[in-house]
C-alpha cells in the first residue's frame, strides 16, 4: 500500500467515529424551576432525580437537567420559565410553590409541565385532578386542609395561649386561602389570631418582634417555599423569642422546631420525577392524574420542648410518628 494510501485510510479511520458522534441526537432536557435556593433543597432535588431514575432516566447520561432558582423572588419566575421554553426544554418541572406552576403555565400552553403546588384545579392549572387536560399534571399538596390541623396541635400543646400567630407571606398565590382557614379554625376554638406577613430576608426579624410586641402565645408558621428555604433562620427566631411554634415540615423539626405537621414533601418532588420521566417516554401531561399525598407526618422536638418548659401530653406523643430527642 502506498504511504499516500494508507494516511487517507487512517485519516478516514478517525473522522468516522466523530462524524458518528457528532449524529448522535442530543439528550433530552428536564428545566427544574422552583421559587426558593438550592441550598435547602436539596434533599428534594435528591428525591426528584430518584424519581427519575425510577422511569429509567439518569442525569448526564441520557437526560439533562437545567436547574433555575428563583431564590425567594417570585418576581425572577416569569422569566426563568420564559427562558426554559426559549430552550426548548424537553419538560419543566415547576417546583416550590404555586407561583413556579403559574409562571410556567404562563409561559407555555405547549410543553409539558410538571408541577408540585396546593390546589391546583383553584389555581387554573388543570381541569379536574383525574382528567387534568391541557399541558400540566403533578402533584397536589392541598396545604390549606393541613393549616387548621396544625393551629389544633399547636392548642393541644399550648392551651393557654390565646392569641395564635401566623406568620405568612403576601406574595404566596395560595395565602388568602391559607389565612382564612386559620381564622375559622381559631374562631371554632376561641381563640384570637394576629397575622404578619414577611416577603423577604430582612422581614422576618421584624415579623417576630411584633408577635412580641402583640404578645401572641404560639405561632403557626403557614407553608411557603421562602420560610422553607429559611428555617434554620425561623427556628433560631422562635427559640430567642421564646414563642412556640409549629411549622409544615418535618425539616423544621430536625433543625430545631418545636413541631411540624405535613406532608412527606419528599415523596412529592420524588413523584414528579417519575412523571417527568413518563413524559420524556411519551407520556402526555393530560393522561396523568394529578397525585395527592397518602402521608402525613407530625414530628415533636423534646429538646426544643424542654428549652421552652413545655411538657408534651402523652396524648400527643401518642399521636407524634417521630419525636426528636
Amino acid at each position: 500500500m502506498k504511504r499516500r494510501n494508507f494516511i487517507t485510510l487512517l485519516g478516514g479511520a478517525v473522522a468516522w467515529p466523530l462524524a458518528a458522534r457528532a449524529q448522535q441526537p442530543a439528550l433530552p432536557v428536564v428545566g427544574f424551576l422552583n421559587s426558593a435556593s438550592a441550598g435547602p433543597f436539596k434533599q428534594f432535588v435528591d428525591a426528584f432525580r430518584r424519581g427519575l431514575n425510577e422511569s429509567g432516566f439518569v442525569e448526564g447520561q441520557n437526560v439533562m437537567i437545567d436547574y433555575r432558582w428563583a431564590e425567594g423572588q417570585y418576581g425572577r419566575l416569569p422569566e426563568l420559565a420564559a427562558d426554559m421554553v426559549r430552550r426548548n426544554v424537553a419538560v419543566i418541572v415547576a417546583t416550590g410553590g404555586a407561583a413556579a406552576g403559574l409562571a410556567a403555565k404562563a409561559a407555555t400552553a405547549t410543553t409539558p409541565i410538571v408541577f408540585v403546588v396546593s390546589d391546583p384545579v383553584r389555581l387554573g392549572l388543570v381541569a379536574s385532578l383525574s382528567h387534568p387536560g391541557g399541558n400540566a399534571t403533578g402533584v397536589g399538596l392541598f396545604t390549606f386542609t393541613v393549616e387548621p390541623k396544625k393551629l389544633e396541635l399547636l392548642h393541644q400543646l399550648v392551651p393557654q395561649a390565646v392569641v395564635i400567630g401566623i406568620l405568612a407571606n403576601p406574595r404566596n398565590p395560595g395565602v388568602e386561602s391559607v389565612s382564612t382557614g386559620l381564622q375559622t379554625a381559631a374562631r371554632t376554638l376561641g381563640l384570637q389570631t394576629y397575622v404578619v406577613n414577611a416577603a423577604a430576608e430582612g422581614e422576618l426579624a421584624a415579623a417576630f418582634a411584633t408577635f412580641v410586641e402583640q404578645r401572641v402565645g404560639a405561632l403557626v408558621v403557614a407553608g411557603d417555599p421562602f420560610f422553607n428555604a429559611r428555617r434554620a433562620e425561623l427556628v433560631a427566631l422562635a427559640a430567642r423569642h421564646a414563642i412556640p411554634a409549629i411549622y409544615e415540615w418535618r425539616e423544621f423539626a430536625a433543625a430545631g422546631g418545636l413541631m411540624s405537621y405535613g406532608t412527606v414533601i419528599s415523596d412529592a418532588y420524588r413523584q414528579v420525577g417519575v412523571y417527568a420521566g413518563l413524559i420524556l417516554k411519551g407520556e402526555k401531561p393530560a393522561n396523568l392524574p394529578v397525585m395527592q399525598p397518602t402521608k402525613f407526618e407530625f414530628v415533636i422536638n423534646l429538646k426544643t420542648a424542654k428549652a421552652l418548659h413545655l411538657e408534651i401530653p402523652d396524648r400527643l406523643l401518642a399521636l407524634a410518628d417521630e419525636v426528636i430527642e
